[in-house]
């Protein structure tokens, strides 16, 4: 009996140790994770929506550690990436692509539509290289004519053709030891692809009109709008250039499939602007609705010229007919438009709640309060005119920070 009644008291005695050893180590991250949560910027869900509750502290923490980590990768992505605005998480995993090849000597193929931002993913590759520092040279193969190209990329001798009046140094020889990026690759001619593929291959070239053998050490980047394993199949490229430059594959997203991304783009380009300005939220929901066939670049010609015609507040009036035209809800300023007094009515009463909502900073509970209406009746409105009340609430946090 006694025995059994001092393996008892063991028990109680090790038990308690090991509730006293965890409550020695959770406790400071049980008073990290009330802090966290009471800061402005710890993400929260909107006030119509129930957040799901963690079934343990475990659970809570993970939950909390997690967001916390998103915020940290933020503000990273600014650091890190100061010429590129991009707070959404497919951007973020593609900064983390970046960042994985960019102190390689492996070859990048950068794909996306037109605008997208392809000179500047190969810019952050090199500058987060080993090679920062050294030649980055940089070359269109669309803006060169073609006859011109190969000169322009491997130089050429005195006298090995028409106007050769002098030696000519290539693009691949000024940027030995460094970096190389071709811009649309994809519209290089043929018998090009096949000499650039020797570059490739063998780091050694000819200049146009010469004998001897010029080694180089470049590190390679290549971008492209088109796609190039159709135009493998069609034979108009190359496909032993094509599974050369295809070691590591970066592909930018178009605009349209990271909407989120477009309150901070727009903020960015107002801060460039001469003029003290800023978007209405009603113009502020048809940039993001609309699909931006031609991406970041088109958003930035849309914000300079609207940035040029209005004073103070850019509206939905100073914004392209395609725009602004594109969406019944949208006011032009025009009451000649054949639109009933109903519609123009809802289209008042839609700018009325985005303008409280952006003064609430996106908090439901709070714009309610403005507008002197219940949250539920607030809801069904948001709901009903299908306002972005998240980009909204980004919106605000970008200003403020």
């Amino acid at each position: 009996m006694d025995v059994l009644l001092l393996g008892s008291g063991g028990g109680v005695i090790t038990y308690l140790m090991s509730l006293f050893v965890t409550w020695v180590i959770l406790e400071p991250v049980s008073k990290f994770i009330k802090k966290a949560e009471s800061l402005p910027v710890y993400p929260r869900p909107p006030a119509d929506k129930e957040e799901p509750q963690p079934v343990d502290n475990i659970a809570h923490y993970s939950q909390v550690f997690d967001r916390i980590a998103s915020i940290l990768s933020k503000v990273e992505a600014r650091e890190l990436f100061p010429g590129m605005v991009a707070q959404s998480a497919i951007m973020r995993g593609i900064f983390t692509q970046i960042l994985k090849v960019a102190r390689t000597d492996s070859t990048v193929l950068i794909s996306g539509e037109s605008g997208t931002g392809k000179e500047l993913v190969a810019s952050s590759l090199y500058e987060h290289s080993f090679r920062q520092g050294k030649p980055f040279i940089k070359l269109n193969c669309v803006a060169i004519p073609e006859g011109l190209l190969e000169s322009e990329l491997f130089g050429h001798e005195k006298g090995a053709f028409t106007g050769a009046t002098a030696r000519k140094t290539g693009k691949f020889e000024l940027a030995n030891k460094g970096t190389i990026f071709l811009d649309e690759i994809g519209d290089m001619p043929l018998a090009t692809q096949a000499k650039l593929l020797r570059v490739l291959q063998e780091k050694e070239f000819e200049r146009v009109g010469g004998t001897r053998q010029i080694r180089v050490d470049v590190r390679f980047i290549a971008a492209t709008n088109k796609n190039l394993t159709a135009m493998v199949k069609d034979t108009a490229f190359r496909e032993d250039l094509f599974y050369r430059l295809n070691v590591f594959s970066i592909h930018l997203p178009p605009l349209r499939e990271r909407r989120e991304d477009i309150p901070f783009l727009v903020e960015h380009f107002l801060q460039q602007s001469k003029k003290v300005i800023e978007v209405s939220p009603e113009a502020m929901q048809i940039l993001l609705r609309f699909d931006w066939p031609g991406n970041v670049r088109e958003l930035r010609n849309v914000i300079e010229r609207a940035a040029v015609i209005a004073e103070g507040t850019i509206e939905p009036a100073h914004l392209p007919k395609n725009l602004a035209g594109e969406f019944p809800g949208s006011f032009a300023g025009r009451t000649d438009d054949g639109r009933s007094l109903d519609d123009r009515l809802s289209e008042i009463e839609k700018g009325i709640i985005i303008e409280a909502i952006s003064r609430a900073g996106g908090i439901q509970s709070r714009a309610a309060q403005i507008l002197g209406i219940n949250q539920r009746s607030l809801w069904h409105r948001v709901k009903k005119y299908n306002i972005d009340v998240s980009s909204l609430k980004k919106l605000q946090d970008f200003r403020q920070d």
